[in-house]
């Protein structure tokens, strides 16, 4: 505060003056002045206004007898009294900012200063006097202090007020203003203590008012009952303000508040009737309403509770409107005024609760004066109509927030949570939502400026036709709006009256207007703010309700926005972290598949809605053409899912490039997946420990020379198999225990695939769904897949068409290959005799058949190649030993025999005759290894076909690039 007056008091100097100075040369001024006061600058220059041309009027309609008069006449004279002597002038304005009272420590400053400081009328509304006490605090409502410069009227650059509004404590409404206006010498922190507590008092006499106006109700009723042929002239008050009889008759507090929330909405209607009340335990209650009005003319109702006997139940009309069963005569105005005594209602209560007793009930069937079985009855609620309209708002906003915490942030999407917010607000809170989010949060991440870059996300209304910016459009704001000014000060702006919004106006003169032309009146602007961040902006709009906002609707407003603000960040992070694993995981993925000749391959991923799994497939091409197609799942989601199926599918590759077979490959995964699940076990005290690591997979290898497809698994779905005619079916392929578990041996299983035929393999995400079963699933997959003809995408089109979950789960990874065979034509193969000899035979029979295919320029070196390989199985191999010529994107040769013993490469010695094979075969080929079989092994080597021109080959083999984790 203290820093605030020294600047105020440099009103001649370096603080608002030079501000105030730049502002009118429109000149930028930010940070030379309080947000309040720039705000209030801006508004006053849209409005037209000039710091030597405001003029107020004056209004001669005042309510000078009215109930704040009455209650802030006792206020105001004890400031003028504490004031005495001293340059003060205390003034009290009503809610349009009208003066209706004035007083002055020091009585010839009336004498002195100006009209429109010294008599009452005078409008200090900011439209018309631009920056002042009386007028900003009604346009920000809540205490406010301007220090001289900081005035936009010339008139009062000397002057300092402090300003703080005065509210009716049952409605929340702006009664009125109480301004203590003194020269900037005078300025003093004391003052904004000695504001609350005057505005405070003046609130409570308000409420005293209105609970001596129920206490005068209720006295005219039982002053009506005493009067009335029947009525107990002894009745008992019940000034304790309980139920007692009631509460006796076996009502307890649970009881009581339902009857007092019904009796609340019946004061609200303001019309006689009767009510039957259900209560817990299958009792009723029947309430009666009925008008009552007291000596001084105060209307109200009273409500009052019938319990009937045991043995009897009351009659309720069946029209609620219609009148209740006569059990007083219609009340009349009480003779005498209600006596003098404090009032007992507490405050911010606006009902007095009184118990009457009476020995009977006239006019109810079977309800004896003194019977013990007598129905009971009491004095539920008395109050105005316009009290019980406020308690039931009251009601309905907390029933609002309560019903919003379980609809708000159903999903993890951030424009869906959005939209579930304007879908709570309206109609109950407003008429129209819009939502405007910067970029940046609708991508996950955080806004480096949330003012910047906005986007409207979300237009909802009782009606579409309403010309707001619409949704999917950037919005481009000008600072002057409320929405950027409510995210530049982090609080919410409420415009009551969007006419007299200068602001909001000169966004765009014509597209208010036409708002305006749609009866959109009054508007709040609220900040979306969670952990401190202003994720957005989100504009409640009223229309069809001609009342304006109030502060009730704006604290609702930020309390709505704030919980929503909470599930949008949740969303937004959820967003980043799913961003950031989905980027992880299709970086694992291959994003390619190396070329080939045995299938034609097409896939897709399609990560579930709730976060990205461990899903994956490959296609690894191995030796003699033959090709190995892998799908595998990973269990759980997010980022610890997704690095373990990095990790399985890069050892899977490497498993499959040492020529294992499937179950051989299948177990060197299990054993791999037991070892990180133990290292995730001894980590398991740890707050990063992520949990047990399980997988399953399908692995299947194809052979385009034999037509012979070798397959196994473990947990996993077995594939489809579609042959050429469509025929579908899932082969009985033996299930071995899912990755990890250990223990048990893996089983393959051999098909014939003509070719054309389709192999189908996917991950459980596809056939699994918790709203149809396993079986229809399947069969659906059936249909899917069982057209001719079809080519792999357009399979993969088909079934995610037919198959796939509206909204998955879990994440599905799709792989569809076509077989292909190779030519009989471009296969040879040759049986060697044991005799060395005879190895030239085979020499010559092989440069024959790569002379029938063009390939005169390979054989020299395949000649070289075969000689090595030949003359290694003669001399350490077993019978029978066989060569096979394979012409495919490449010359492959390989030479087989019965022995599993391995050769090596090695350095020979340059005494040694021997030991120089290999190292030649390396040399000539691109490509060599060694596969065992169930007869031996298999030895081969790849050559490298030239084009024409010797120009090298399209036909290399290419290979992922798998990131390292």
């Amino acid at each position: 505060m203290r820093e605030v007056i020294v600047m105020g008091l440099a009103g001649a100097g370096n603080g608002p003056a030079r501000a105030r100075e730049q502002f009118l040369r429109e000149g930028a001024v930010e940070g030379g002045v309080r947000s309040p006061i720039l705000d209030s600058w801006q508004r006053s220059r849209s409005l037209g206004l000039t710091p030597d041309g405001c003029e107020l009027p004056y209004s001669a309609d005042l309510d000078l007898d009215g109930r704040l008069i009455r209650a802030a006449v006792p206020v105001l004279d004890r400031l003028q009294s504490r004031f005495e002597g001293r340059s003060m002038n205390v003034s009290l304005a009503d809610g349009r900012g009208a003066v209706l009272q004035r007083r002055f420590g020091e009585a010839s400053l009336v004498r002195r200063l100006a009209a429109i400081q010294s008599v009452p009328g005078f409008v200090f509304a900011e439209r018309f006097g631009g920056t002042n006490g009386i007028g900003l605090a009604l346009a920000e409502r809540q205490l406010v202090t301007v220090y001289g410069a900081e005035h936009f009227a010339e008139r009062s650059q000397s002057n300092a007020c402090t300003a703080i509004p005065v509210r009716d404590l049952l409605s929340g409404r702006i009664e009125g203003v109480l301004c203590l206006g003194f020269p900037l010498t005078d300025a003093d922190p004391a003052l904004n203590a000695v504001i609350r507590k005057a505005a405070g008092a003046i609130e409570r006499r308000l409420l005293e008012q209105s609970s001596t106006r129920e206490r005068a109700l209720l006295e005219a009723y039982l002053d009506a009952r005493r009067h009335t042929p029947g009525g107990d002239t002894s009745a008992d008050t019940g000034g304790n303000g309980q139920l007692s009889e009631l509460a006796e008759s076996g009502l307890d507090w649970r009881d009581q508040l339902i009857l007092k929330e019904k009796a609340t909405e019946l004061i609200t209607s303001a019309q006689r009737a009767a009510v039957e009340v259900s209560l817990p335990g299958g009792r009723r209650v029947t309430l009666l309403s009925r008008p009552v009005t007291s000596a001084s003319g105060v209307e109200g109702m009273v409500i009052e509770a019938v319990l009937p006997a045991s043995h009897q139940r009351l009659a309720v009309p069946a029209d609620a409107g219609a009148p209740p069963v006569p059990l007083v005569e219609p009340v009349l105005a009480a003779a005498g005024p209600p006596p003098e005594r404090p009032s007992d209602v507490a405050p911010g209560r606006a009902v007095a609760k009184r118990t009457a007793r009476e020995p009977g009930i006239p006019g109810v069937p079977g309800a004896a004066d003194a019977a013990p079985d007598r129905a009971t009855r009491g004095v539920v609620l008395v109050g105005e109509p316009g009290v019980g309209k406020f308690a039931v708002a009251a009601r309905r906003r907390l029933e609002l927030l309560s019903e919003a915490s379980t609809r708000i942030g159903t999903t993890l999407d951030v424009s869906r949570t959005a939209r579930e917010l304007a879908e709570m607000a309206v109609p109950r809170l407003a008429d129209f939502v819009t939502i405007d989010l910067p970029e940046a949060v609708l991508r996950g991440e955080e806004p480096p400026d949330p003012r910047s870059d906005l986007h409207r996300t979300v237009v909802h209304g009782i009606h579409d036709d309403c010309p707001f910016y619409p949704a999917g459009e950037r919005v481009e704001l000008r600072p002057s709006t409320p929405q950027l000014r409510c995210l530049a000060a982090g609080e919410p702006v409420l415009e009551p009256d969007l006419r007299a919004a200068a602001g909001w106006i000169a966004q765009d003169p014509g597209h208010a207007q036409r708002l305006l032309d749609h009866h959109v009146h009054s508007l709040i602007a609220v900040p979306l703010l969670a952990r401190g961040i202003a994720l957005g902006v989100a504009s409640f709009y009223r229309s069809a309700d001609p009342a304006p906002f109030g502060d009730d609707d704006r604290a609702l407003a930020q309390e709505l926005a704030a919980r929503a603000a909470i599930c949008i960040d949740n969303a937004r992070r959820y967003t980043r972290e799913h961003a950031m694993v989905l980027a992880l995981q299709r970086s694992l993925l291959p994003r390619s598949f190396p070329e080939q000749n045995a299938v034609e391959v097409a896939h897709r991923y399609l990560p579930a809605e709730s976060g990205a799994g461990g899903d994956w497939f490959d296609v690894i091409p191995l030796s003699g053409t033959r090709i190995a197609l892998i799908v595998g799942d990973v269990v759980g989601h997010g980022m610890h899912a997704a690095a373990t199926m990095g990790r399985l599918r890069i050892a899977a590759r490497n498993f499959a490039e040492l020529d294992l077979g499937p179950d051989e490959v299948l177990t060197q995964l299990d054993n791999l997946v037991g070892r990180l699940d133990r290292d995730e076990d001894s980590a398991e005290g740890t707050a990063d420990s992520p949990g047990i690591i399980g997988a399953t997979c399908l692995y299947a290898i194809y052979d385009p020379t034999s037509q012979q497809c070798v397959m196994a698994r473990s947990g996993h779905p077995p594939p489809a198999i579609v042959r050429p005619d469509g025929t579908v079916t899932f082969p009985d392929l033996p299930d071995g225990p899912p990755l990890g578990l250990g223990g048990l041996p893996f089983e393959t299983a051999a098909f014939h695939l003509p070719e054309g035929s389709r192999l189908v393999l996917y991950t459980d995400g596809l056939i699994r769904d918790r709203h149809r079963d396993v079986d229809a699933a399947l069969d659906l997959l059936r249909r899917a897949v069982a057209q001719q003809d079809r080519s792999p995408e357009e399979t993969c089109e088909a079934v995610v068409r037919a198959v796939v979950p509206h909204h998955p789960t879990d994440d599905i990874a799709l792989l569809v290959a076509r077989t292909q065979a190779l030519a009989p034509h471009r296969i040879a193969t040759w049986d060697v005799p044991a005799d060395p000899a005879l190895v030239s035979g085979i020499r010559a029979a092989v440069t024959r058949r790569l002379a029938e295919w063009g390939l005169d320029e390979a054989v020299f070196a395949t000649e070289l190649l075969l000689s090595e390989l030949v003359t290694n199985a003669l001399r350490y191999g077993t019978e029978p030993i066989q060569v096979r010529l394979l012409y495919d994107r490449t010359l492959i040769c390989e030479v087989s025999d019965a022995s599993s013993t391995a050769p090596h490469l090695r350095h020979a010695a340059s005494t040694d005759e021997g030991g120089r094979g290999l190292f030649l075969v390396a040399q000539l080929a691109q490509a060599w290894g060694t596969r065992y079989t169930a007869d031996g092994k298999i030895i081969w080597a790849e050559c490298a076909l030239e084009a024409p021109n010797g120009k090298p080959g399209v036909t290399e083999a290419h290979f992922d690039d798998i990131p390292a984790i």
